[in-house]
């Protein structure tokens, strides 16, 4: 495939609790049917929940043979989960579409060496919004709280990666709305 052919990557990545799943969502919502825009599904180690993200849900061994198999263009382990971006999901890149992966903060490393063209958009927010949210799940003791908060904030993006940041600390849309604007700067929407 050309360059001229080939679609954007837009890789999302967040800590918990900066509303990386809500941003996203507002995203695909506001976009037009006709957008030139593909939402990777994600294979996750997890039931579907209600009102949670819509995902290809497999056991351990599933997803160890769907790897073993080459599968997945991307894959990582977070929070003893399994994740998975199976490369049929990327496919929309080869007519010129964009494709937005919600990825990992921990596996970005890898999936810029893998596609070294990809857009970061990096959503975040201030650490009383973290720890309020967090909080708020109450899936974790304030000391766990504490210590995902520490390590949002210890987070530095990899040098000479073209990234977004996006600030989700007032309304969703605002955060939407600034990442749609910088999506359309970066000539991916």
């Amino acid at each position: 495939m050309n360059a001229a052919q080939t679609g954007r990557l837009v890789y999302v990545v967040g800590p918990s609790g900066a509303g990386k799943d809500s941003v996203i969502d507002w995203l695909r919502q506001q976009l037009p049917q006709d957008a030139r825009v593909h939402f990777a599904r994600r294979t996750i180690t997890r039931a579907v929940q209600p009102g949670g993200e819509q995902h290809d849900s497999v056991d351990v061994a599933a997803f160890m043979r769907l790897r073993e198999s080459g599968a997945f263009a991307m894959h990582w382990e977070a929070n003893a989960l399994h994740y998975g971006i199976a490369r049929a999901e990327l496919a929309a890149r080869c007519d010129g579409r964009t494709v937005i992966v919600n990825g990992s903060r921990a596996y970005l490393p890898q999936a810029a060496r893998l596609f070294p063209e990809l857009v970061v958009a990096h959503i975040t927010a201030d650490a009383q919004t973290l720890r309020r949210r967090l909080l708020a799940r109450e899936r974790e003791t304030p000391q766990m709280v504490d210590a995902r908060v520490r390590r949002a904030f210890d987070f530095q993006l990899p040098l000479g990666i073209a990234a977004i940041e996006v600030r989700n600390d007032a309304t969703l849309a605002q955060a939407g709305a600034q990442l749609q604007q910088a999506l359309k700067a970066w000539n991916c929407l």
